[in-house]
């Protein structure tokens, strides 16, 4: 068993090692996010006809976000009541799973916007090519002189919806085939939050892919500090199991 858990997180590395680089080469050595940039622009009027759309600016960057954030609280307050007063009717799988989505529900939107504070890269709407100020910039590339960091990589909002593939922990890696279809599921769900958000000029494709690889990243160490610990009746305090009796 040990040695099957291994080749598992060998595999889960050697993945994250793959999509990283293919999502550099993207951004790197093709047009492909200036590509779906030109499609959502409208040159003729000068902008993105979706920016400030109802069902773009207000249900999915504000409405929707409410919404996950709420779910996330959530997650977190049942976290920790469990922490502080255990529930004797949860399996240890049950538990593990609910730390793990807690931990994903802070750490993934903290982590990914950390990183937007770091990074120069600009939104499309605040480039040149779309009318405003700013070069197009390369996520390699230095920024030129005398131009302020544009903090737009990576996408911040589509990670109020990324820490959700932290569901997959819930079945992994007991069922792998459930744990992966319902991550798979929570992820292309978040990957449409992001793009409409490139619809609205917010964010170019490469934004979005990198906050699910970070999303990703981040869920998987969470689950690996998690399952340090035991999460079964050892875990819940002697006096409280004495009182179920």
């Amino acid at each position: 068993m040990r040695v099957l858990m291994m080749l598992k997180n060998s595999r889960g590395l050697l993945a994250l090692a793959a999509s990283a680089t293919l999502i550099l080469w993207i951004g790197q050595f093709t047009d492909i996010d200036l590509r779906l940039a030109d499609m959502t622009f409208d040159r003729a009027r000068g902008v993105f006809p979706l920016q400030h759309a109802w069902f773009a600016e207000q249900f999915n960057h504000v409405i929707l976000k409410a919404v996950l954030s709420c779910l996330g609280g959530a997650a977190v307050v049942l976290a920790l009541r469990d922490v502080w007063r255990p529930h004797l009717d949860w399996a240890p799988a049950r538990r593990l799973g609910m730390r793990v989505l807690a931990m994903s529900a802070i750490s993934v939107p903290v982590v990914v916007s950390l990183l937007k504070r770091a990074s120069t890269s600009h939104c499309p709407w605040d480039l040149e090519r779309y009318g405003s100020h700013a070069p197009y910039i390369r996520l390699l590339e230095w920024m030129p002189a005398g131009i302020d960091a544009g903090h737009c990589l990576p996408g911040g909002h589509a990670s109020s919806a990324l820490w959700l593939i932290a569901i997959a922990a819930f079945w992994w890696p007991e069922q792998p085939r459930k744990a992966l279809g319902v991550g798979a599921l929570m992820m292309a769900f978040a990957l449409g939050v992001g793009i409409i958000q490139q619809l609205r000029g917010a964010h170019f494709l490469t934004h979005t892919l990198w906050s699910a690889w970070i999303a990703c990243a981040v869920v998987m160490a969470n689950y690996s500090l998690a399952k340090r610990q035991t999460f079964g009746y050892s875990s819940v305090p002697r006096n409280a199991t004495l009182l179920k009796q």
